[in-house]
């Protein structure tokens, strides 16, 4: 950035009005490489101090290298070139040789500012090296962008301080939903033949029946759709292939309806989805099935048509909790596949519809909160992204 170009960002907090000004990394930061210590994971004793490499916490150690605030900066093994790893950290740390260790200089930066900035900034240009791209601390140190005064610095600081916070609150709210669901579909269906689940809803005492899903399912197989009708805006979107199967909840919660074409296979309701081929090995035993009705199915898209006397939704998550199950049945090196027939053979067990119906509501519940939680979270990231683009230089 030159000084030709803008000296005011876009936006900014009322009372503050100077020109900001070009700084290099070295002005307003000093850099404590030096205390850095590697440890092989073998020789870590178990502690409560993070132990941090170039993405973040690896591990938690005793002991630590660093006391105070910094900036860590990833000095090689970046996992994400475009989003540079850069943190803020506070407290007691130890650091390996994989992260540069600055801190901010009290009369000039403000380290939670100076972490954004770093963010902000565009560092692949001023990587080498191939396979592992390293930033080597001399160029580092010599990375210039415009900076406000010090009190200006520190309001931003906190403002993005507070942001992270938020997004954080937001992300352990979300594992924990996720957690609780993968509880729940371990205790909420019978395992290793037994009769009953661990856990279940009062009211409910008779034994599960063990059944083959293929006793219970009429099978069709979907239509091959050309890429040119996949890829249209309005078929796109009332279609399944494949791959959709990877990208949707057990349940789809919008209703897609429709219209207008005689290519494809309508899915009937009450009916299981399953991808014939994938070329991930456990792709097929980690998304297995998903409940959808009135769309077209494409060729590699397997339809389990289940009698009226299941409830598709509780079967999906049922298949879903004991996708293991699946894995045997796989076969192919590089593209995996699996046939209706095979699918037909995999063992489930089968109460009332009336208990059917309260556990397949209990997981759409949980996935209708996991799924408001992750646009929450996902529109946190998108807001902090705007805000940096508006608040620097």
């Amino acid at each position: 950035m030159n000084d030709t170009q803008a000296k005011y960002p876009q936006l900014r907090f009322k009372g503050f009005a100077d020109p900001w000004e070009q700084r290099k990394v070295s002005e307003l930061a000093d850099r404590y490489d030096n205390l850095r210590v590697p440890i092989t994971a073998s020789e870590r004793v178990a502690g409560e101090t993070p132990y941090y490499g170039a993405n973040g916490i690896q591990d938690y150690v005793e002991g630590f290298t660093h006391n105070g605030e910094f900036v860590l900066v990833a000095e090689d093994g970046a996992n994400d070139l475009q989003n540079y790893p850069v943190q803020y950290v506070d407290g007691k740390v130890w650091v390996n040789n994989h992260a540069h260790v600055l801190q901010a200089k009290e009369e000039r930066a403000d380290n939670k500012f100076l972490t954004n900035a770093l963010k902000h900034t565009n560092i692949e240009p001023y990587l080498v090296g191939g396979g592992r791209a390293k930033l080597n601390a001399d160029v580092m140190m010599k990375i210039n962008f415009k900076v406000p005064t010090l009190p200006e610095q520190v309001q931003i600081g906190k403002f993005f301080d507070n942001l992270d916070h938020l997004i954080t609150l937001h992300q352990r709210k979300l594992d924990l939903l996720k957690e609780q669901k993968k509880g729940y579909l371990q205790k909420m269906f019978p395992k290793n033949g037994a009769k009953v689940p661990e856990l279940r809803f009062a009211g409910f005492a008779d034994d599960w029946e063990e059944r083959k899903l293929g006793d219970i399912t009429t099978w069709t197989k979907g239509q091959g759709l050309s890429k040119e009708y996949l890829n249209n805006e309005r078929h796109g979107s009332e279609a399944v292939h494949y791959a959709d199967l990877y990208k949707f909840s057990p349940v789809v919660q919008e209703v897609i309806h429709w219209t207008n074409s005689d290519d494809g296979r309508i899915i009937p309701d009450n009916s299981l989805l399953f991808p014939a081929s994938d070329v991930t090995p456990v792709g097929l035993a980690r998304t297995s099935t998903l409940r959808l009705s009135g769309v077209k199915a494409g060729g590699d898209v397997i339809i389990g048509q289940l009698s009226e006397r299941i409830n598709s939704s509780f079967m999906s998550y049922q298949i879903n909790a004991n996708s293991k199950k699946i894995l045997p049945l796989i076969t192919g090196t590089t593209v995996k596949h699996v046939q209706a027939k095979s699918l037909a053979t995999m063992s489930v067990t089968i109460t009332n519809m009336a208990e059917q119906t309260a556990i397949a509501g209990l997981f759409e519940r949980i996935d209708n909160l996991i799924a408001l939680h992750q646009r929450k979270l996902d529109l946190l990231k998108e807001q902090k992204k705007g805000f940096l683009q508006k608040m620097f230089v």
